[in-house]
């Protein structure tokens, strides 16, 4: 019986890639299987091995975060762990998002590395602490953001028909309105919302939407 934890290995730089399996082969109870530079390799190997941890990075040829998706719905034994220099939340949540494990950056110590794979291999999530205190973070202000927006009734309206596609001109027209007046409450949105532009703006209130949803069943349940 092999008690051995399956290992593949997929980023793009030979180099890196070659350095962390020589790393891990030395431990007792790790076997690295395969190793690739892509994301689709990463698909590839998943199927064909189904190591028990993948480890990938977000910034090679293909898109990572479909091959992570496809990876976890097709081969759901397969356990990913992103292993990469960036320190990006967006790629984190990302990653997470898309059924990845853990999230580990690449200046990881070899003793950190080796626990966030036997972690991982148990099904257990693993992020580089430090990190993940800033995530934590990041999250906790996004949703405080998100709680503490609020909006006029006018400024509700005027997001609610950007929201449904319609340019300036067609809310202005709607609402009975100037363009200039409807592009004035777009600024004051965008500015309560921290958002750069419309698709944020409609991002953010269509989370808050969904937030208020939730909280509106919440409340009839009790």
């Amino acid at each position: 019986m092999n008690d051995k934890i399956r290992i593949g290995i997929v980023d793009d730089h030979p180099l890196l890639r070659q350095g962390v399996a020589t790393t891990l082969q030395k431990e007792a109870d790790f076997d690295v299987v395969a190793q690739g530079d892509s994301a689709d390799e990463a698909r590839e190997i998943a199927a064909r091995c189904i190591p028990d941890v993948l480890l990938m990075d977000v910034n090679m040829p293909g898109d990572s975060f479909a091959a992570v998706r496809a990876i976890s719905k097709a081969q759901p034994a397969v356990n990913v762990l992103i292993l990469t220099v960036s320190e990006s939340e967006n790629d984190a949540f990302a990653a997470l998002e898309s059924g990845a494990r853990g999230y580990v950056l690449k200046g990881v110590s070899g003793p950190e590395l080796v626990l966030a794979i036997r972690s991982v291999a148990k099904g257990e999530t693993f992020i580089t602490p430090e990190f993940a205190s800033r995530l934590l973070s990041h999250l906790r202000k996004h949703e405080s953001e998100a709680r503490g927006v609020e909006l006029t009734c006018r400024e509700e309206q005027v997001i609610r028909e950007v929201a449904e596609g319609l340019t300036n001109r067609e809310v202005a027209a709607k609402l009975g309105l100037s363009e200039k007046t409807v592009k004035y409450y777009m600024t004051i949105i965008m500015q309560k919302f921290h958002a750069r532009n419309r698709v944020e703006a409609v991002t953010a209130a269509r989370r808050q939407w969904d937030m208020q949803k939730g909280w509106d069943v919440d409340i009839r349940a009790r």
